[in-house]
């Protein structure tokens, strides 16, 4: 099936329902209160939903300390030269006018007892139901060598807007016939075809303005998300270029050494130009803080994002361990859709349709040659679980690519308009 902008949008309209009256709650206020932390892919379409189909019953903020939103999904075509840094920032004008209470500001606690969210700033804000969306943090030492002291000199570009532009800059300032390395995460990890998109725009970049240079991946992993597409799309337009060092290999024993430009693989020491570190993650600090993570990710129920800690808390997109779902901008949106149905529900006495998931990841490997992959979920008492799913073949036309990619910016054009409320 192919997605544009308008289905995309349009699959949300069976999420419409009529709301009962609003209750009054125990304490006096008579709208219930949401806060959703986090303004990607999962908080804000949750935000915009409630506030949307409640229709003004009740009370949504969004906590998020970035005025711009630059997106982490397409960031890759701007690192090979194939979009602009503004086509990856959104505002959060749409989802203010929507009704949303837009906080800019960094949650720094959580009092589950008290049902509080603190600010920064030293506001506290209170609720009756708490979404958690807060992206991913990266593990503690999980590249020997590499911390986030050390982001400047060998970003990690895996959280949208400025660690892209470094990594670009860092890219455009190689010298001839330099060498960019990458070191690649653990499963699991955010869009888990990513890297490996990255590894083919950083190529598509090089090809044009440095074709002597080299690419070394070092890679924790014997296998990776549409490892085959890649393969052959890497032989196909920049044979040559890309040394993939796998598990087997010695991409599981790595370090780096930030002040000294060099990676080391089974004790093998290379001196690199770029070096991209991807380290191990876990969900973003707020849930931590908040108590509902199990160290590194956040246990949810399938059926509607709520926490097995807390059944007022939930938790969206990367940060959840929910299944068989990747973590993904399309996942968590759809996740944002099931809460956010939910959620009304529990506070408005509206109808709740039976959880219902779905996702796509599409990469592009060179100009119009776009691959993706994807599958429906439902929701069962252990997980979301895996329906059906499917992938781009080997060997496709490029005509089919080529479709496979305007689907791509059809998506796009799609979610962040579902996301920030953007006029279609």
């Amino acid at each position: 099936m192919t997605i544009n902008r308008r289905l995309f949008i349009g699959t949300a309209a069976a999420a419409s329902a009529t709301l009962a009256a609003p209750m009054v709650l125990a304490d006096g206020h008579a709208e219930p209160r949401v806060v959703v932390i986090g303004g990607g892919a999962g908080g804000a379409t949750a935000a915009r939903y409630i506030a949307k189909d409640s229709k003004g019953a009740v009370d949504v903020t969004l906590v998020e300390p970035t005025r711009t939103y630059f997106t982490c999904f397409f960031s890759n075509l701007y690192l090979g030269g194939i979009k602009q840094m503004d086509d990856l920032g959104h505002s959060y004008g749409g989802l203010a006018a929507a009704g949303v209470n837009v906080v800019h500001d960094w949650a720094v606690d959580v009092d589950r007892d008290a049902k509080t969210v603190s600010l920064a700033g030293g506001a506290t804000l209170g609720y009756d139901k708490l979404i958690l969306s807060p992206g991913i943090d990266f593990v503690d030492n999980a590249v020997a060598g590499w911390d986030l002291n050390a982001q400047n000199a060998m970003p990690h570009a895996y959280k949208g807007g400025s660690q892209t532009e470094l990594l670009k800059a860092q890219l455009m300032a190689m010298p001839e016939g330099g060498t960019f390395a990458m070191v690649a995460p653990p499963n699991p990890y955010r869009c888990p075809p990513g890297p490996y998109e990255r590894v083919s725009m950083v190529a598509h970049y090089l090809k044009a303005n440095n074709p002597t240079a080299k690419i070394i991946v070092a890679d924790p992993k014997p296998k990776f998300s549409k490892m085959a597409l890649f393969q052959e799309g890497w032989a196909d337009h920049y044979e040559g270029m890309i040394d993939w060092i796998g598990e087997d290999f010695g991409g599981g024993n790595v370090s780096v050494d930030p002040s000294g430009m060099t990676l080391s693989i089974d004790d093998e020491e290379t001196k690199v130009d770029v070096c991209n570190v991807i380290p191990a993650m876990k969900a973003g600090r707020i849930a931590q803080i908040a108590g509902v993570t199990d160290g590194n990710w956040a246990p949810v129920n399938a059926a509607d994002m709520s926490t097995k800690a807390d059944a007022d808390v939930y938790v969206l997109g990367d940060a959840s361990q929910q299944g068989d779902m990747p973590k993904s901008g399309f996942a968590a949106n759809s996740q944002a859709k099931v809460c956010a149905n939910a959620v009304r529900g529990a506070l408005t006495g509206s109808k709740v349709f039976p959880a219902k998931f779905a996702n796509t990841c599409w990469s592009l490997i060179d100009t119009n040659d776009g691959v993706k992959v994807g599958a429906t979920y439902e929701a069962t008492d252990e997980k979301i679980a895996k329906v059906d799913g499917f992938i781009s073949t080997t060997g496709e036309s490029a005509e089919v690519r080529q479709t496979t990619y305007e689907e791509s910016e059809g998506w796009y054009a799609g979610i962040t308009a579902d996301m920030f409320g953007a006029k279609v």
